[in-house]
């Protein structure tokens, strides 16, 4: 035996499973179920949007008779905070969830130029990759001292560089360039950070590292080009060396080439020798047996 039981759906549910699926700069898509399976008849929900930054509030409406509902939230600010609120239209009880927003990505190359008695930090203009920032926020820039461990707020401006000084010598500190926070410094952008060494020379230590190379080169590039001279050299003498062997061989062979046999002949010291050996030694001549010169 069994029975068959249809409930009766209550309106005064709140919605289910209320999360984000993803968040970005400007936008945020949240999710949720329907207070109960499979409606049958299309539900109206109310999403309020409240801005726990500037105190403001939005409310938007969705219509849908599906059981899970996706809807993105557009028009947010970078690096917002924000409470969300999900109810049926009827004012039931709901679901709630807090979005922070993707904050603005850090200025690009940032660099140091040391001057002087000051130095001047570079950035790129963050403007070339958000779309979302005008110039006319600016940024902000902070420096903290490692050695008295301070970290100190050194101002702000709409230009793409910016110029400290007073520096202390033997100290260390670290710079950092971001887009101008907002509202009391809660919307703030991503920072660029850059360690900058003092070490007494008032350099930077890619600056520092920099002139290193640069003597170590001013050495070894004479190193080098006095040994490719002396292999130059060595290799000219060689070569003329050869040449002059060469010049003495074919002088010695054409001085013993005979062209009757069409070859060079030559005679060691004892084929030499032998011949004086066989020789009959002429030991002088006689009176009686006439002299002939032909």
């Amino acid at each position: 035996d069994y029975v068959v039981v249809k409930m009766i759906p209550d309106n005064r549910l709140p919605p289910r499973h209320l999360h984000s699926v993803h968040t970005g700069k400007t936008f945020a898509v949240i999710k949720w179920e329907s207070p109960y399976d499979s409606p049958d008849q299309d539900m109206l929900y109310a999403v309020a949007v409240k801005d726990l930054v500037r105190k403001t509030d939005k409310i938007y409406k969705v219509k849908t008779r599906n059981s899970t509902v996706e809807y993105t939230i557009k028009k947010l600010e970078p690096g917002g905070k924000y409470h969300v609120i999900v109810q049926l239209g009827n004012m039931s009880k709901e679901s709630s969830m807090k979005i922070n927003t993707v904050p603005l990505s850090a200025p690009d190359a940032l660099k140091i130029i040391t001057e002087n008695d000051h130095i001047l930090l570079f950035w790129k203009s963050l403007a070339l990759k958000e779309s979302n920032f005008n110039e006319s926020r600016g940024y902000e820039i902070h420096m903290f001292d490692s050695l008295m461990n301070i970290t100190a707020y050194l101002g702000n401006t709409t230009e793409n560089f910016f110029k400290v000084s007073n520096l202390k010598i033997g100290h260390n500190y670290s710079f950092t360039v971001q887009a101008r926070c907002l509202y009391s410094g809660q919307m703030c952008g991503e920072p660029a950070t850059l360690l900058y060494d003092e070490l007494g020379t008032g350099e930077d230590s890619s600056a520092a590292k920099t002139g290193r190379s640069t003597d170590v080169a001013a050495i070894v590039v004479p190193v080098l080009f006095l040994l490719l001279v002396t292999l130059g050299i060595g290799f000219v003498v060689l070569y003329m060396r050869h040449r002059r062997l060469q010049n003495s061989f074919t002088a010695f062979a054409n001085s013993h080439y005979s062209s009757r046999l069409g070859s060079a002949i030559f005679s060691s010291g004892d084929d030499l020798g032998d011949e004086d050996d066989e020789a009959p030694m002429i030991t002088g001549f006689s009176d009686d047996v006439p002299m002939v010169i032909a």
